[in-house]
């Protein structure tokens, strides 16, 4: 393989690492920052890489996107530090707000936050101590009244002695009113993209970036226990998301006994389609749980078609993959094969015999269970279904930690429980 081959490829790689970057980025919470802050290092590399094979090839005739759109102009200026009225105040409100838990003020400012960073920021706030001051940097955006803005901080948390540095970027807008805010809505243009990415590898930034991946290095070598500190938190914060959502999801269900209302009443209409398959829209890692702490089976390549067995109230969903079952987040999927609600709904009353069956064969089967008494607690956040199936109705969720009552630990894979006055069924992979 020839050194200019290899460069093509290592250029590919990066910039689609930059189009990720700057299309699928969030507001990201304090905890993230860190992870930014090491990709500093790749884009400072690549950067000189690419500034060496400018100055050896003939400029190359003016980019166009796939729609024939031609590419913003992007001047050469430097980074000003707190040069525009407004910007510094913006993330002084928006910051203390993250420290207070504020979402309702961070709603305002920022367009827009999901649901799922609403939780994430009002967990987040809960280990935060303060922020000192900030170092705000700027360059104009691609259309008039834009920034993209370079915000420096150390975050105080609770629990840890020292401040921990970060940088994260933003895209300023201004609204039809003159003000300010972050824009987080990813509809950017293609050109506008192309803006933000040839930004990023500028002399200035790169230094700017090298700066903060200095600090951060200088306190883990300092430091060892940061990142650990760091890696706990984040999966602590992750796994308290995932808890508040799979309960605001379960108090959506109607309660038991309760009836449910019917499309004519409430005036919805029935779905007349349901997902039974997703393709990925991205590149994302294959887990063994709904966690990006757990284990990594795989990734999935842009297209890869995966039958869905479950979408998770917590951002995740459950995928058959290498005959078994994985998981991958749901912001990485699409739906890619529907069928009528129709059939499975006559799917299900065709699984509804068989779980009649299976609790024949469970009482045959009896002498490979174990008979036990007492109570079992949950590890990880499990549904608790009526028979030992993955298709048996659902009666609600037992949440980690909770300490559910046990009647048997059977053969298949189940555990038998005692809930709300009834007989129902847990994984036993997620109790012990």
């Amino acid at each position: 393989m020839t050194n200019n081959t290899m460069w093509e490829g290592l250029k590919a790689k990066f910039e689609a690492f930059k189009n990720w970057l700057v299309r699928y980025s969030k507001i990201v919470l304090p905890i993230i920052l860190v992870v930014c802050v090491a990709l500093t290092i790749v884009i400072a590399v690549q950067a000189n890489k690419r500034k060496i094979e400018q100055e050896e090839t003939a400029v190359a005739p003016e980019e166009t996107t796939g729609e024939d759109e031609a590419l913003l102009e992007v001047p050469e200026v430097p980074l000003e530090k707190d040069a525009v009225p407004g910007i510094n105040e913006l993330f002084e409100t928006y910051h203390k707000a993250m420290v207070e838990g504020d979402t309702a003020t961070m709603e305002k400012l920022v367009y827009y936050m999901d649901a799922t960073e609403i939780l994430r920021a009002a967990e987040t706030s809960k280990y935060i101590d303060s922020y000192p001051p900030l170092e705000i940097y700027t360059k104009a955006g691609p259309k008039e009244g834009t920034y993209i803005a370079y915000v420096y901080g150390e975050i105080k948390f609770h629990d840890y002695d020292k401040p921990v540095p970060g940088m994260r970027t933003y895209y300023v807008c201004t609204n039809e009113d003159g003000e300010l805010y972050i824009n987080e809505d990813g509809e950017e243009s293609d050109s506008e993209l192309h803006y933000m990415r040839e930004i990023q590898v500028q002399g200035d930034v790169i230094d700017l970036n090298n700066k903060v991946a200095e600090a951060y290095n200088k306190m883990v070598v300092d430091d060892p226990q940061m990142a650990d500190f760091l890696l706990e938190l984040k999966a602590e914060i992750e796994k308290n998301v995932g808890e508040a959502l799979a309960r605001a999801e379960q108090s959506e269900e109607p309660e038991e006994g309760a009836e449910a209302e019917t499309p004519e009443e409430t005036g919805e209409e029935t779905p007349a389609e349901v997902v039974t398959k997703v393709k990925s829209t991205d590149v994302v890692n294959i887990r063994t749980s709904d966690s990006e702490t757990a284990d990594k089976l795989g990734k999935a390549a842009v297209g890869d078609e995966f039958e869905l067995l479950e979408e998770k109230g917590n951002g995740w969903s459950k995928v058959k993959y290498d005959g078994g079952e994985a998981f991958i987040k749901s912001d990485y999927l699409e739906p890619s094969e529907t069928v009528a609600a129709s059939d499975v709904e006559q799917d299900g009353d065709d699984e509804e015999d068989e779980e009649d069956e299976q609790e024949e064969q469970q009482a045959d089967n009896s002498s490979d269970s174990q008979t036990t008494s007492g109570t079992v607690t949950v590890k990880e956040n499990v549904r608790i279904r009526k028979g030992a199936s993955e298709n048996s109705d659902k009666l609600g969720t037992a949440y980690a930690g909770e300490k559910l009552e046990v009647i048997m630990k059977q053969a298949d894979g189940w555990t038998k429980i005692k809930y709300n006055g009834q007989t129902a069924y847990v994984k036993s992979d997620y109790v012990e």
